[in-house]
């Protein structure tokens, strides 16, 4: 049989264990809020800065001094805005959709057609940050992309779910289009198993 002493020594581990316990998902849970928060800190900065570059980009179109788009991109270039006004959506365009940029703001993606350009224009944004509203929108709501050159409106002709593997959705087309892509569902944890697709027209 355990004697008394005994039993108390196990008493005192086992307080000892739960108070570490305790204390390291406490610091857990602590430095995990800290990061989420440096991280949505971080994004809203780099929303800023994209912003008021665009801005300077504007005068200086105004100024005669920039035309186009640059015919080169980098990962991480500014390209522009989109705003879907009755969502309240309004966010910075980017060049590229690596998780870097993904989380700066919303990415144009590699191969698709930029802002100015025939062709289908490809966007994407995670679900959970920028675009979740998108979880929203409707056939017929109207959509701006706004560049240092121009501001041009698109109108949604259709939603649709589709499998990662579907490349076609942002295949080249001959007529001036914008498509949205985010992970589906919007409230999944994890790796999301589908894509939630946006296609507009240009008006």
């Amino acid at each position: 049989m355990i004697g008394r002493k005994e039993q108390s020594g196990f008493a005192r581990q086992g307080q000892r264990f739960m108070r570490w316990t305790q204390r390291i998902l406490l610091i857990t849970g602590v430095l995990a809020v800290s990061y989420v928060a440096l991280t949505l800190l971080n994004a809203r900065f780099s929303q800023d800065a994209a912003s008021h570059a665009l801005e300077q980009q504007m005068h200086a179109e105004g100024q005669h001094a920039v035309s186009q788009l640059p015919l080169a991109l980098k990962e991480g270039d500014l390209i522009g805005k989109i705003e879907i006004p009755r969502l309240g959506l309004s966010v910075m365009v980017l060049q590229g959709t690596t998780s870097k940029t993904l989380l700066l703001g919303v990415g144009h993606i590699e191969g698709t057609a930029l802002p100015g350009e025939q062709g289908n224009i490809g966007i994407a944004g995670h679900r959970d940050t920028y675009f979740r509203a998108l979880k929203d929108i409707r056939s017929n709501d109207q959509i701006l992309i706004q560049t240092a050159v121009e501001t041009v409106t698109y109108q949604v002709d259709w939603i649709q779910i589709t499998s990662p593997s579907d490349g076609d959705i942002v295949s080249p087309t001959t007529e001036s289009g914008l498509t949205l892509v985010t992970c589906y569902p919007f409230h999944y944890i994890g790796a999301a198993p589908e894509r939630f697709v946006v296609h507009a027209h240009r008006l």
